[in-house]
């Protein structure tokens, strides 16, 4: 019996994230802060807040990597200007280097990960992951779930 395509989908995200963290162990960077300076790197000037949501992990656990991060001179909080009470995420000119690299070993990955598929089936394949991931966002609305005013019935 073959594996669901759940199945294939999770081993196939496990084993990527597993062959990217070693290729790029040697340039001593984890997987939590590369992680983190990828999300930077788009969304330069976040909030720990955004940041932790789009790592989908806790707040309080974003604000340690980026603790590790400030001291290991790649990432620095800068006052929010509306808000004196939060900081903004930026990235230090000495992450920069470190994330070109992490890039070309993403590219090496990417390259192993998509060996002996052609342009169109790479094009293909980009195409049907997007739409599952659309599919699968916090903006779709998930079956069964009734808008709030609904869910408390009618009076």
């Amino acid at each position: 019996m073959s594996d669901s395509l759940g199945v294939l989908i999770t081993d196939s995200g496990r084993l990527l994230r597993r062959r990217f963290d070693r290729s790029a162990r040697c340039l001593g960077v984890s997987r939590a802060q590369w992680q983190v300076l990828f999300v930077l790197s788009r969304t330069e000037g976040i909030n720990q807040a955004g940041l932790a949501e789009a790592l989908d992990v806790e707040t309080i656990t974003v604000g340690r990597m980026v603790d590790r991060l400030a001291d290991a001179g790649l990432v620095e909080r800068r006052a929010d200007p509306a808000d004196r009470r939060a900081w903004r995420l930026h990235l230090t000119e000495r992450a920069h280097p470190i994330l070109a690299e992490l890039r070309l070993v993403a590219d090496q990955v990417m390259d192993e990960m998509l060996g002996g598929f052609d342009a169109q089936e790479r094009a293909a394949l980009a195409d049907l992951l997007g739409r599952v991931r659309a599919n699968l966002s916090p903006r779709a609305p998930v079956p069964g779930d009734q808008p709030a005013a609904q869910a408390g019935g009618s009076r």
